[in-house]
């Protein structure tokens, strides 16, 4: 067996091994962070292969990684007027299935319905703080230079359960001593119905990703250009076809717009990457808040 077939073999277990029929999908926490936990050790054993071939060049010399081979299926997903768009990576397809409805919960159980997801990648906040501001964001920001206004603090989670942006501002100061801004504010609706959908305790590995992030890790710097602008979104089509991810046969549709599709597709491939076990969780390990869900940006 050559190192392709080795690195493609090895892939392919650490994606079984956090599959929805993987021996620790109905098993205890505990096993299913150890199945995770395995699955990122076999990702960097099929990294040090990757170097090992050191030819110097390709992806891994201009700071890319190499494109993503999906294994198992996988959803992208990010918030639009519609509510949710969705992309769905799956082995063999030749280009992400672009899926839509008006909730979380609506969204994955349709795709569920016919596809045994592995991953869900959200962008969204997930796991909501109690009086602090949260790691993700401040590192998220970090590793964005010229990009970092796109990573706004998360809100307390007292802040989000107020019903009005003034009584917001006013919990989050004295908790944590910074006001509300409008863009937080505005997804406040959007983080409370994920963060209730994660409390039903969804049988499927989620993850939150932020679109940026993945641009940044796939291409080696983050994309400075405007997602909406007609040069952002070919720049973002490019780096998503050198990661390995086609341009989806819809941009866009009714409710949903073109950098709304291109956001979900680069949070599937952060999810394929989780799946192989090279995403890499900001911070890590996560922090882990009074509502026991592990907050940290995945890329």
């Amino acid at each position: 067996m050559d190192t392709e077939q080795w690195r493609a073999r090895i892939r392919a277990l650490a994606a079984e091994l956090t599959g929805d029929d993987g021996p620790a999908a109905d098993g205890p926490a505990a096993a299913r962070e150890a199945a995770v936990d395995a699955a990122r050790s076999l990702g960097r054993l099929a990294d040090a292969l990757d170097a090992g071939e050191g030819d110097g060049g390709g992806a891994a010399a201009a700071g890319r990684p190499a494109p993503v081979e999906v294994v198992v299926p996988v959803l992208g997903v990010d918030g639009c007027k519609a509510g949710w768009v969705g992309a769905l990576l799956e082995p063999g397809a030749p280009r992400p299935r672009i899926v839509v409805a008006p909730t979380i919960g609506e969204l994955v159980a349709m795709v569920r319905e016919s596809t045994g997801i592995a991953v869900v990648g959200i962008d969204i906040p997930i796991g909501l703080p109690d009086s602090t501001i949260r790691q993700a964001d401040r590192l998220a920001r970090r590793a964005l230079p010229g990009k970092s206004s796109s990573i706004f603090s998360t809100l307390t989670r007292s802040a989000y359960a107020a019903p009005t942006r003034l009584e917001a501002d006013a919990v989050n100061r004295g908790l944590v001593g910074q006001g509300v801004g409008a863009q937080a504010f505005a997804l406040r609706d959007k983080i409370v119905e994920v963060d209730a959908w994660l409390r039903t305790r969804p049988t499927v590995t989620v993850l939150e990703v932020h679109p940026e992030l993945s641009f940044a890790t796939m291409t080696g710097s983050p994309i400075l250009v405007g997602k909406k602008t007609d040069e952002g979104r070919d720049e973002r089509l490019a780096a998503l076809a050198a990661a390995g991810i086609a341009r989806p046969s819809v941009l866009k549709g009714q409710g949903y717009a073109a950098d709304d599709v291109l956001d979900a597709c680069a949070v599937a491939w952060s999810a394929v990457r989780h799946t192989t076990g090279l995403a890499r969780p900001l911070p890590d390990p996560p922090e882990v808040f009074s509502d026991g869900i592990p907050a940290a940006i995945w890329a």
